[in-house]
């Protein structure tokens, strides 16, 4: 076989292996961006949970997430990238079926116990076959499209699931039996058609801002440090609202499951634009402007809620918060790939340990918001949002800046 034919050969079955990711990311995140909206109204207002108690409930899966990340990215460094994503879509169609026939709160809280397991062992392994499958100098591109394809979905899935609701007189059970079919498409075209990479070879460096790989061996672990941290003041400040915006929507400004169908499917039409404009930008203009974004959306979305509790004010929120998330993810993920590609055969390790500070501010978010919400009302809970995204916002300033002068050197 001739240079030539194994090249083409390689770059069809990347080109097969990234089509199968972004279709398990549609299709799963499809499923929960139904569970996102109901599980929330399930608990609030059939189980009784209080805000405080419905935020633990998002975060408690967060929380065994983390518990478990480091060692499952370890484990799929070991057992294989696929077998370790066909195990985590098994489990999440598991959490989704199992959610059908839950009617007290401890079964619930178990259940989401058990999809955290399920995620620790996707995200690592899911942000490693990416970043190996990614064409060169288009890392941010390539997580760009599955993290439209994905958010896409969640939004869709919050109107089918809000559409469901509606129709089917509030019956959380048949919303839940939907989310459970849709969660188990992807198993198949996974466990079937996914590629597991080779990493036996030497490792390869890609290039930060599009600059060439540095000349001394960088600190990694002070890189590693910097970005967990980056990512826990992002995934705080967004979490704070994104799990309890259905209950803020329909319970503080009034909204009807037909206005929230309209708010998230005006979301989706965004979301299809802005992701892939924003990979573009951050690999071919500025890592660090795209990654800037999010803090900025979180701010402006926290004024629109607080200052216009309405459907036009719950409408901006929201969408602006689906931009500012349409435009971390590629910047984040071409950022994770980069500081992983300097060992690429422990890659789905060094990615548990980057996502571990976005995920530790994942399981905060959720418990702050709602714990300040319910403490000292919702306009508390508000300001302490906008002056962490600002912090934010200088923290990710100095801490690109500092990458990119260690990639450099």
């Amino acid at each position: 076989m001739t240079n030539s034919e194994m090249e083409a050969e390689t770059g069809s079955s990347y080109d097969a292996s990234m089509f199968v990711l972004l279709a398990e990311g549609f299709f799963s995140r499809l499923s929960f961006g139904i569970i996102s909206f109901a599980l929330p109204l399930y608990a609030y207002s059939r189980l009784g949970l209080s805000l405080t108690e419905t935020g633990f409930l998002f975060s408690l899966n967060l929380i065994a997430e983390q518990l478990f990340k480091p060692l499952t990215g370890w484990v799929a460094d070991r057992v294989g990238l696929k077998k370790t994503l066909t195990t985590a879509i098994a489990l999440r169609s598991l959490v989704a079926f199992l959610l059908i026939f839950a009617g007290a709160w401890w079964q619930v809280y178990l259940i989401r116990f058990l999809h955290g397991l399920a995620e620790s062992l996707r995200d690592p392994s899911v942000s490693a076959l990416i970043a190996e499958n990614a064409k060169k100098k288009a890392t941010a591109s390539a997580f760009a499209w599955y993290s439209t394809a994905k958010m896409t979905a969640g939004s869709i899935g919050s109107a089918i699931g809000s559409a469901i609701f509606a129709f089917s007189a509030e019956n959380f059970s048949r919303v839940f039996l939907v989310s459970f079919a849709l969660s188990v498409l992807p198993l198949y075209a996974v466990a079937r058609y996914l590629k597991e990479p080779d990493r036996s070879g030497a490792d390869r460096l890609e290039s930060f801002e599009l600059e060439p790989p540095p000349r001394k061996p960088v600190n990694n672990r002070s890189m590693i440090a910097s970005v967990v941290v980056m990512g826990f003041l992002m995934a705080c400040t967004a979490r704070m609202m994104s799990n309890l915006f259905p209950v803020l929507a329909i319970e503080y400004a009034g909204l009807r499951p037909a206005q929230m169908t309209v708010i998230y499917t005006i979301a989706v039409v965004l979301l299809i634009v802005s992701g892939p404009v924003f990979g573009w930008l951050s690999d071919n203009v500025s890592r660090k402007l795209v990654l800037m974004i999010r803090s900025l959306a979180n701010a402006f979305s926290s004024v629109m809620f607080w200052a216009f509790p309405n459907f036009a004010g719950m409408a901006a929120g929201n969408i602006a918060d689906s931009i500012g998330k349409a435009a971390f993810r590629p910047a984040w993920g071409a950022m994770m790939a980069h500081i992983s590609s300097f060992d690429r055969k422990r890659r789905a390790q060094t990615m548990s340990y980057l996502s571990l500070g976005e995920g530790l501010g994942e399981t905060a978010g959720p418990l702050l918001g709602g714990f300040l919400w319910s403490t000292w009302g919702l306009a508390v809970m508000l300001s302490v949002r906008i002056v962490l995204a600002l912090l934010c916002e200088i923290y990710t300033i100095a801490v690109s800046g500092k990458i990119q002068h260690e990639s450099r050197r």
